[in-house]
């Protein structure tokens, strides 16, 4: 039976902190070729002024089971769906905050990604790591699921290619962006 992607369940468990990011505070991000839902190619690294991306482990598709029968039993699998809604909804904000760019990430390919871009109305592109490039050269914490692998849900500001902060682990999802306006405007004195 199909899920409704835009809610969560109540009973949702709460990913801990296994340490998985720690290594990402302070760091350049490595400089990898990414294909987004927009056609261009982005190099997070190589992007000016501030950027904001939230990695996932993969969008639903409506009316399709969930990749595996116990995904909501995965801590941090669930959520996605609602996640990109919250960017979207708080994508103003964001930039109103000063963020230049936004950017969901996951290894699903950017054909897949098109559907979920286009179907939420998302004002930013999706950033496709189908092959892993960017989630080894930066050791992005991963999980295996369905026989693939997937990034665990984190959230980067980076600014000028130098990771500045990270939300690691996110919980709930579909709070994430308020998450980051939080911290914006505590950053600013706001």
């Amino acid at each position: 039976m199909a899920t409704n992607l835009q809610s969560l369940p109540t009973d949702l468990p709460v990913p801990e902190d296994d340490g998985g990011a720690d290594h990402l505070r302070g760091a350049r991000l490595p400089d990898v070729a990414l294909r987004a839902t927009d056609g261009r190619t982005v190099s997070l690294a190589k992007l000016p002024g501030r950027t904001v991306a939230y990695a996932y482990p993969r969008t639903g598709e409506p009316d399709k089971p969930a990749l595996t029968a116990d995904w909501d039993a995965i801590p941090g699998a669930r959520g996605c769906t609602p996640q990109s809604c919250d960017f979207r909804d708080h994508f103003r904000e964001l930039k109103d905050l000063g963020v230049d760019h936004v950017f969901g990430l996951s290894t699903q390919t950017s054909a897949y990604q098109q559907e979920a871009a286009t179907r939420l109305h998302l004002p930013f592109p999706l950033l496709s790591d189908a092959h892993r490039a960017l989630a080894m050269a930066a050791r992005l914490p991963t999980f295996e699921a369905g026989g693939q692998t997937l990034l665990r849900r984190l959230m980067l500001v980076i600014d000028d290619g130098v990771v500045s902060h990270l939300f690691y682990p996110v919980f709930p999802p579909d709070e994430s962006a308020r998450q980051v306006v939080a911290w914006l405007k505590a950053a600013q004195g706001a």
